[in-house]
C-alpha cells in the first residue's frame, strides 16, 4: 500500500484575483497537484517527494508589488485529511449543471450531483483540468458508451460519465490513495458500471473503449498516447487535459502521428482540455 505524505501550503492573498489564478497556474506547473480555493486565499498541496527547498522560488508572483501574499506550510498525514478537507472544501458547480461536493453539503439543484471526499486524489473539480473535463463530459453523448478514465484521481470524471449514460466504465489510478479513493466514491454516488483499476497504461493492451478521458501530466501523456490511441475504438474520441495552452502544439503533433485529429479546445487560466478523434 502506498504511503504517500503530503505537504499544504495556506496562502492568504490581497486582493484575491487574479492573483489566486495565477498563484493556482504557477503552483501547477512547480508540482503543486491538488488545491482548494478558501475565503482568504487558496490551499496547495504537494507530494513529499516532489518537494524541494527551492520549490518556490519559480513562482514569480510571490514576488509582484501587486499583490500581498502570504502563507504557512505543514506536513500532512493522511488520516487527517478529512478534517483538512472539511476545513477548505466549498461546493463547486459547472455551468449550472454539474455540482461536485462533500457529503456534509447541501443538495443543490443541479441536473448532475457528484458526491465526494477526495482525502488527498486530485479532482475535486477546482482545478481548471478538471472543471474543463467535467465541461466536455457535459457537451459531449456518452450514452451507452464505453470509457476510460485514466489518472482517475477521485473517480469523479468516471462518476460524471456513468450518469451521462456510458458503460462500461474503466477508472485507472496507480496511485493506491487514488484507487481506494475512486472505490469510496464510486461506491458512494451508486455507480453501478464502473470498474475501478490500480495500475498505469500497461493494464491497457487488450482493452478497448469508445472514449478515453486523461487528466494527466503533459510527459506522461506525450509517453502514453500511442497505447491510449490503440485501445480508442474507430471513430472514438480522447479527451486530454493537464497542461497549458503552449503545450497544444507538441500533444497535437503527437496526436496527429497516431491518426487523430483535434477538434475541440477549452481554456481556463492557460490551462487548455483538448478534444481529439480517432
Amino acid at each position: 500500500m502506498s504511503n504517500t505524505i503530503y505537504l499544504g501550503y495556506y496562502f492568504k492573498v490581497k486582493p484575491l484575483q487574479p492573483a489566486v489564478e495565477i498563484l493556482i497556474a504557477e503552483l501547477g506547473y512547480a508540482g503543486f497537484e491538488s488545491f482548494v480555493e478558501t475565503e482568504e486565499g487558496v490551499t496547495a498541496y504537494i507530494q513529499k517527494e516532489e518537494w524541494n527547498e527551492t520549490i518556490l522560488e519559480d513562482i514569480q508572483i510571490l514576488n509582484s508589488d501587486e499583490f500581498e501574499i502570504t502563507f504557512t506550510s505543514e506536513e500532512i498525514e493522511q488520516t487527517n485529511w478529512n478534517s483538512e478537507w472539511e476545513k477548505n472544501f466549498n461546493p463547486i458547480v459547472v455551468d449550472n449543471t454539474c455540482s461536485v461536493r462533500a457529503p456534509f453539503h447541501e443538495k443543490p439543484k443541479t441536473d448532475f450531483d457528484i458526491v465526494i471526499e477526495p482525502k488527498m486524489s486530485f479532482g475535486t473539480g477546482h482545478h481548471e483540468t478538471t472543471h474543463m473535463m467535467i465541461q466536455h463530459i457535459l457537451k459531449n453523448d456518452f450514452t451507452s458508451k464505453s470509457v476510460l478514465d485514466m489518472g482517475c484521481g477521485t473517480g469523479v470524471l468516471a462518476i460524471l460519465a456513468e450518469k451521462k449514460g456510458a458503460k462500461p466504465i474503466d477508472a485507472i489510478d496507480y496511485d493506491n490513495w487514488c484507487y481506494l479513493n475512486s472505490l469510496e466514491n464510486v461506491e458512494r454516488n451508486n455507480a453501478k458500471h464502473i470498474t475501478v483499476l490500480e495500475g498505469d497504461a500497461n493494464l491497457l493492451p487488450g482493452r478497448q473503449y469508445d472514449i478515453v478521458i486523461a487528466n494527466i501530466n503533459r510527459n506522461i501523456l506525450l509517453n502514453d498516447l500511442k497505447t491510449y490511441t490503440d485501445t480508442l475504438n474507430e471513430n472514438g474520441s480522447l479527451f486530454l487535459s493537464g497542461f497549458y495552452n503552449e503545450d497544444i502544439p507538441i500533444i497535437e503533433a503527437e496526436c496527429n502521428k497516431y491518426g487523430l485529429k483535434h477538434v475541440e479546445t477549452l481554456e481556463r487560466n492557460n490551462w487548455v482540455a483538448l478534444k481529439f478523434e480517432k
